[in-house]
């Protein structure tokens, strides 16, 4: 009787982030912002990654930085001079729709073209939440090993772009990066796949390619 009673209030609690994510997506069109939720393992480079594409970018970005109990990721990006939101889960491995809503009330969106939502360093908690963004990219990191996606399948079969990261590193970590590619291909045939490395600047054109298609469609 109590495992019912756990599924009916897990399917409740789904229910509810879509509708708040609905409305989250709806903000963000009426403020005409394109919106990214960035997910990745802790270490796969993810906020290294945005910091460089906020660099490089031509149009006028906006980060929230979620974390469990640490501000540290938002104030690596309060030093671009950009708007930023920093939020702690507490106890949970995610965002959620609700949190996020909660941001944009300390977001200048009339001032923002895009918006990336840096989710907790995760590749499991946070596949069931959408947070009302445009698209999901995720970054993994060969350091993590050639069998991650093989691991967390649920994460790549949602994601619409997905980088992997500090390929200038496979080698002498003994990963190989064509089989996270291909891995990923088997479980999402269309999904962009692109190599990246932050050092040497592989891909990063191509990321920044990705996304300017995206908010163009």
């Amino acid at each position: 009787m109590h495992k019912i009673a756990d599924i009916e209030i897990q399917h409740d609690i789904m229910v509810a982030n879509r509708k708040l994510a609905d409305r989250n997506k709806k903000i963000l069109d009426d403020a005409n912002v394109f919106s990214i939720d960035v997910l990745g393992a802790i270490g796969s480079g993810k906020t290294s990654l945005i910091e460089t594409l906020i660099q490089k970018m031509d149009t006028k970005i906006g980060v929230i930085a979620g974390d469990v109990i640490s501000k540290f990721d938002a104030g690596r990006f309060e030093k671009y001079n950009i708007p930023v939101v920093g939020l702690n889960t507490g106890k949970e491995c995610h965002l959620d729709a609700h949190l996020v809503e909660h941001a944009f009330g300390d977001l200048p969106l009339d001032s923002i073209d895009l918006l990336f939502i840096e989710n907790v360093g995760n590749l499991i908690c946070p596949v069931d939440f959408d947070l009302g963004s445009h698209i999901r990219m995720v970054v993994i990191s060969v350091s993590e090993g050639d069998d991650t996606v093989e691991k967390h399948p649920l994460i790549f079969k949602e994601a619409d772009l997905v980088v992997i990261n500090k390929v200038d590193i496979a080698d002498a970590v003994g990963a190989d990066q064509d089989k996270m590619v291909s891995d990923v291909k088997e479980l999402n045939p269309t999904v962009k796949v692109i190599k990246s490395s932050l050092k040497t600047g592989q891909g990063l054109d191509e990321i920044i390619n990705s996304i300017e298609g995206f908010m163009n469609k």
